[in-house]
């Protein structure tokens, strides 16, 4: 009984044991799920990251704008980019917007800049320095080759380099043009071609202004750029539309906006021209494809509709950035899924817009170092800009002052760079560790020893034709001072050589002296009563030393000493030689100019002013007398009329002024220099209207036009009055060529004369 019950108190125990295990097992394992949920909850609470979004932008020309009309529609939809990949002009929208530049000043840009003149072979003419606009006037050709030991180069482009260098600078908000692309506000990349292998150049850690310029280098039209001794040009040749490089940043969506030029029809070949396109539009076309096919399910291409705009329309901007604009629209429902609330957008936005805010670029003051070039002076490229050597300047001030270099001619770019503390740059490699700002011209290959041609022809369909070939050399930096040699050379229906020796008095001064020598031969009609009446030879040798002053980039004055023989002969009726008239005088010889033109062709903006005040000394033979000429020229716009009000004005002490009248904008209709007189005074109006435009390279504006034009001579003492002047007027259409402006006109003065006009070259 007892062990009986013993045992029964055994298993008792046992189970209420197991019992109390069962029970903690329980509510252990409750615990555990209770724990579970509820960091199940809190885990849920927590918003998982957004995906991160990549921008990225194909190359177009001026097809590209569309992408600042993608931009707006993103705006808008409040979708947030956390990166972006370009190539070509997608580089320089996506640069700019990576930068901070807000889309509103991407716009304005757009629509107010001279997008033609980017592609033109030079610099705007107002930013040209004096020398390079007085070129104009002595040779108004734009045909020039480099001379050197291995004979004529050309330029390496088209399209001049300075242009679309300075157009760039404005674009891009102060302070990030050397800023390295891998510390933008967004993370940015562009692409460019490696021209000696065909490798494709990812441009990581590139200064901004760099990487957009090299991806822009596209081939034949902008030159070729040097970025870590490799030669690269336009990234579209190898990847016009970057997917891979976006992936590799890191991106999870891409949103790519391809605006590439498609192939051309059969039609459209006609030209060598139209076939060189089609092989580079064969060659991105099929490396767009490509990366087309790297989209996935969650990736979204905008493809705007520019059917009716070319690479080089960038005049249609407007027009591009609304086909960019309604084409991100048409996707907006999957690009609201990307959409952020107001306020998260407008704190990621604002991020990159604070990357972009004043006072940026002041961080980049220091000391200045000027890095002189091969034939350049170090103090005088320093006074040329306006600077001294271990000034404190910023990196903007910097790059202002080099835009004076750059409009010398001579220099295919400027390299501007901080070296020291917070730049980048072993602080060790500078003097004491000091900043530094450097400035290092680059000297263009084939500009310092400059070869130009020019072609003149004037025809009046009748018996008045001539025609002229020029030749013009300039050898810039003959010395380390900035000393210019140049020569001038005409031969046809006038013969002239002159050459010229311009030394600055120091280092980049723009007082200078300049000796010269000019040999120059022709003939002119002379008129009597309206009626040719005999023809006269001439030929003159000239020695001249001048001093003068270069006034900033706008004009000059000097003054100066000539000694000239020459004779004079009668041609027709033919004289013996005993007729012959000859003559040696010293003039002392005065002169301003000041030259802000916008264009010699059909000016739109600037002034013109050319003041000649001549003294003949006295001789045995004859007393001394005068002679002055005054020219004035305004250019003004008139909506979409480009105008000119021109007047000149000369007097001679005795026989007659130095100007003469007839010919076309000379009282058109007049025969050529049948008008004269001791004084002489022209007056016109000059408007014309753009109606298109060559091709990018061969010239500029196309323009049809008229002119109001009142001149007259008058002789001895007669007084000049209104009231006797002569009135004329012509017709015309004009092309501004790379040999000048090529005048297809008809003219005619009231009560008389008639004429048409072609008329190619000279400055009228």
């Amino acid at each position: 009984m007892a062990s009986t019950r013993a045992a029964s108190c055994v298993r008792a125990a046992c189970l209420g044991l197991a019992t109390l295990l069962a029970c903690c097992c329980l509510a252990q394992a409750s615990a555990a799920q209770a724990g579970e949920a509820t960091a199940g909850a809190a885990k849920a609470s927590v918003p998982l990251p957004r995906p991160r979004i990549a921008l990225v932008l194909s190359g177009g020309g001026a097809r590209g704008f569309a992408h600042v009309g993608v931009l707006r529609a993103l705006e808008e939809l409040r979708v947030p980019i956390d990166l972006v990949a370009g190539v070509s002009m997608g580089a320089v929208v996506g640069g700019a917007y990576a930068a901070g530049l807000s889309v509103a000043r991407m716009e304005h840009f757009v629509r107010h800049t001279a997008w033609a003149d980017i592609v033109a072979d030079r610099l705007p003419r107002d930013d040209l320095a004096f020398r390079r606009r007085e070129e104009d006037l002595v040779l108004p050709s734009r045909v020039e080759f480099g001379v050197g030991a291995g004979g004529l180069t050309l330029p390496l482009s088209v399209a001049g380099n300075g242009a679309l260098e300075a157009t760039l600078l404005r674009l891009l908000p102060p302070g990030t043009a050397d800023q390295s692309v891998a510390k933008l506000a967004l993370p940015f990349r562009s692409v460019a071609s490696d021209l000696l292998t065909g490798e494709l150049v990812e441009l990581a850690h590139t200064p901004l202004f760099q990487a957009i310029r090299s991806s822009l280098a596209v081939p034949g039209i902008f030159a070729p750029v040097t970025i870590d001794g490799r030669l690269v040009v336009d990234g579209g040749l190898v990847r016009n539309l970057p997917v891979d490089v976006a992936r590799g940043m890191g991106a999870d969506i891409v949103i790519a906006v391809n605006v590439g030029t498609p192939l051309a029809g059969e039609s459209e070949l006609g030209s060598a021209l139209g076939v060189a396109q089609q092989m580079l539009n064969i060659l991105t076309e099929q490396n767009v494809q490509r990366s087309l096919r790297e989209l996935t399910g969650r990736d979204m291409l905008i493809a705007p509709d520019l059917t009716d705009i070319s690479f080089l329309a960038f005049d249609r901007g407007e027009r591009a950035m609304a086909a960019g604009y309604a084409a991100a629209q048409r996707i907006a429902p999957r690009l609201r899924a990307l959409a952020l609330s107001a306020e998260d957008y407008a704190a990621h936005d604002g991020a990159r817009l604070l990357g972009a805010g004043p006072g940026r670029g002041e961080r980049a003051a220091g000391s200045l170092v000027v890095r002189p070039s091969e034939h350049t002076g170090r103090a005088a490229l320093a006074t040329m800009m306006g600077l001294r050597e271990g000034q404190a300047i910023t990196e903007g001030e910097a790059r202002g002052a080099a835009a004076v270099l750059l409009g010398r001619g001579e220099f295919e770019r400027v390299e501007i760079s901080v070296r020291g503390p917070e730049s980048g740059i072993d602080a060790g490699a500078t003097r004491a560790g000091r900043r530094e700002v450097v400035v290092a011209p680059v000297e263009a290959a084939w500009a310092r020893s400059r070869l130009r041609l020019g072609l003149e022809v004037i025809s009046d369909f009748a018996d008045d034709n001539r025609f002229i070939l020029g030749a013009s050399h300039t050898l810039a930096w003959a010395n380390g001072w900035g000393a210019e040699w140049r020569t001038l050379a005409r031969i046809g229906s006038q013969r002239l050589v002159s050459m010229q020796f311009l030394q600055p008095l120091a280092p980049g001064s723009p007082w200078f002296v300049a000796p010269g020598v000019q040999y120059s031969a022709s003939s002119i009609d002379v008129y009597r009563q309206g009626r040719r009446a005999q023809r006269l030879g001439y030929a003159y040798s000239t020695a001249t030393l001048a001093l003068g002053r270069v006034l900033s980039n706008w004009g000059a004055a000097q003054l100066a000493v000539q000694r000239r023989a020459g004779r004079a002969q009668s041609l027709i009726p033919e004289e013996d030689e005993a007729s012959e008239a000859r003559v040696r005088e010293t003039v002392t010889h005065a002169q301003l100019q000041i030259d802000t033109l916008d264009s010699l062709a059909l000016p739109s903006r600037g002034a013109l002013l050319t003041v000649w005040l001549d003294r003949v000394a006295a001789t045995s033979d004859a007393a001394s007398r005068s002679t002055s000429t005054v020219i004035g020229l305004q250019a003004f716009r008139a909506g979409r009329w480009d105008g000119h009000y021109y007047g000149e004005w000369a007097r001679a002490g005795e026989g007659s002024a130095l100007l003469s009248l007839g010919g076309f904008l000379r009282l058109s209709g007049t025969p050529r220099e049948s008008l004269d007189g001791r004084s002489v005074l022209l007056s016109r109006l000059v408007m014309a209207r753009r109606i298109g435009d060559m091709p990018a390279g061969l010239g500029g504006a196309v323009r049809l036009g008229y002119s109001i034009e009142a001149g007259r001579g008058f002789e001895g003492d007669e007084t000049v009055r209104l009231s006797h002047m002569r009135y004329a007027g012509s017709a015309f259409a004009v092309v501004d060529t790379r040999f000048g402006p090529l005048f297809l006109a008809t003219g005619a003065t009231r009560g008389g004369h008639r004429a048409a006009y072609l008329f190619l070259g000279p400055f009228w």
